[in-house]
């Protein structure tokens, strides 16, 4: 047993050969690109920014993101970067918040920008001060609880490929039009007969393939608009401060310290997620490393002009999908993430695959990190305990803002903040359940290696 644990550590640091390690890391760079754009998009356009400067906004995301998978996958120093396959990108979660801040300057696009970079800019510190003291909660997180946030991340998720199948924008004519829901299901129908029938590397790039070839069909019925390509600029320079200085809001720094606190929130179970996908051991310091990198990444993403840092749950489902864990694939990514900052011509290729193509990619791996909850609830002891509670309740509350978005409408702004994402309200609510349940007056525990571990959550 000690050796199979040990092989799938290796299996961390594994380097592969060039060509492999170039398409398996293309392949996470395609999965990740729409939620690299949909930011930037949303928030450069609630500051009221031309084009131009929102495909700047792209571009400066996607240099951001290749730094901070760099960092996130190979380490700095001693005390920043988990050092595993994570790539890391512009967090949804932070959308409202910088959304409503950049509405407070309307008619102001620059002091609108730059007071949400002022925001992030703190945040970020925040977050970097607060990563050894947020990793000390790891004991709370059993396998009970982890397997109930992963798992929750997964169905919040797959609203999102729903949505991409049918057009994305929901204002658009076409959106849900038979011929976006056949294309999706046309790309998923191509992923399961490639990791089907191809063997070994092909039928791990099925994602990829899929993409591939979706595009080029969307292309041929003319669902695919590549304007933006000819507009772009060949080479973009990202100079820190593009926008001018950062302007610092106390109402707006507390709004996003809120959001920070779910994003951490959310983030250690994406970092222990991986940890167990891979079979890599973690402990309160390696957490704190990873919540670090989130903290650097978005205290970096302030100066170069751009947004909030950290985990794509949709690369974590493609680690699943695959069975590729090397970091050295990741960190490749991050080296094609950057570049593509530095070229907008091809960022604004990745960005014209079109939603419907992406939707159908999007079930597979926001299916696959559901199911990797799944799995690790497979693990935990359901029998003489409340374990099935705690699942039962926080997976229940966690569908509340996807079934009904505006169910928290009537309570006080920070309560909108704090639960409009169901991965927080579900995580939340699994963290304390299984503190009632399974850690107030517990007496069923074991010493190992000096640590508590509480028997009956797992």
């Amino acid at each position: 047993m000690k050796g199979a644990n040990e092989n799938k550590v290796s299996l961390v640091d594994e380097k592969l050969p060039m060509g492999r390690n170039l398409l398996f890391a293309f392949q996470h760079v395609l999965a990740m690109c729409a939620g690299a754009v949909a930011v930037p998009l949303i928030v450069g356009n609630a500051a009221g920014l031309s084009q131009n400067e929102i495909v700047f906004l792209i571009n400066a995301d996607l240099f951001v993101a290749g730094i901070a998978t760099l960092i996130q996958s190979l380490g700095l120093g001693k005390h920043i970067g988990a050092k595993i396959p994570m790539v890391e990108g512009t967090s949804f979660a932070t959308v409202n918040a910088m959304v409503a801040i950049a509405n407070t300057y309307k008619g102001d696009p620059y002091t609108a920008i730059t007071t949400v970079f002022g925001a992030v800019m703190v945040s970020g510190i925040f977050v970097f001060v607060m990563a050894p003291f947020f990793s000390k909660l790891l004991r709370f997180f059993p396998k009970v609880v982890t397997g109930t946030v992963i798992t929750i991340i997964g169905l919040s998720l797959l609203p999102v490929a729903v949505r991409w199948s049918a057009g994305n924008d929901t204002q658009s004519q076409s959106f849900a039009s038979p011929k976006n829901i056949i294309m999706a299901l046309t790309v998923l129908v191509i992923i399961l007969a490639l990791n089907k029938f191809l063997k070994g590397i092909w039928g791990s790039c099925a994602i990829l393939f899929g993409l591939i070839i979706g595009t080029a069909i969307a292309s041929f019925l003319g669902m695919s608009d590549f304007t933006t390509v000819k507009e772009a600029a060949l080479i973009n320079i990202n100079p820190p401060f593009h926008f001018g200085l950062p302007k610092f809001d106390l109402t707006a720094i507390i709004s996003m310290l809120l959001v920070m606190l779910v994003i951490m929130t959310e983030a250690t179970g994406n970092i222990i997620g991986i940890h167990e996908l891979v079979g890599k051991e973690i402990d309160d310091k390696n957490l704190a490393r990873g919540l670090r990198t989130d903290g650097f990444a978005t205290f970096i993403a302030s100066i170069f002009n751009t947004f909030p840092h950290t985990a794509f749950a949709q690369n974590v489902g493609l680690v699943s999908l695959t069975g590729i864990k090397s970091r050295y694939v990741v960190a490749t990514s991050g080296v094609l993430l950057f570049c593509l900052g530095l070229f907008p011509k091809l960022a604004a290729m990745f960005a014209s695959i079109p939603y419907p193509v992406l939707g159908g990619a999007g079930f597979v791996m926001f299916g696959m990190v559901a199911s990797g909850g799944i799995k690790t609830l497979g693990g935990v002891k359901f029998d003489g305990n409340k374990n099935g509670m705690i699942v039962a309740v926080s997976i229940g509350l966690s569908m509340i803002p996807l079934a009904v978005p505006n169910f928290y409408q009537g309570f006080p702004e920070w309560v909108n903040t704090l639960f409009h994402s169901g991965i927080t309200t579900g995580s939340l609510t699994a963290i304390l359940l299984n503190i009632f349940f399974n850690v107030i007056g517990s007496e069923n525990k074991e010493i190992v290696k000096g640590k508590e571990i509480f028997l009956e959550a797992n």
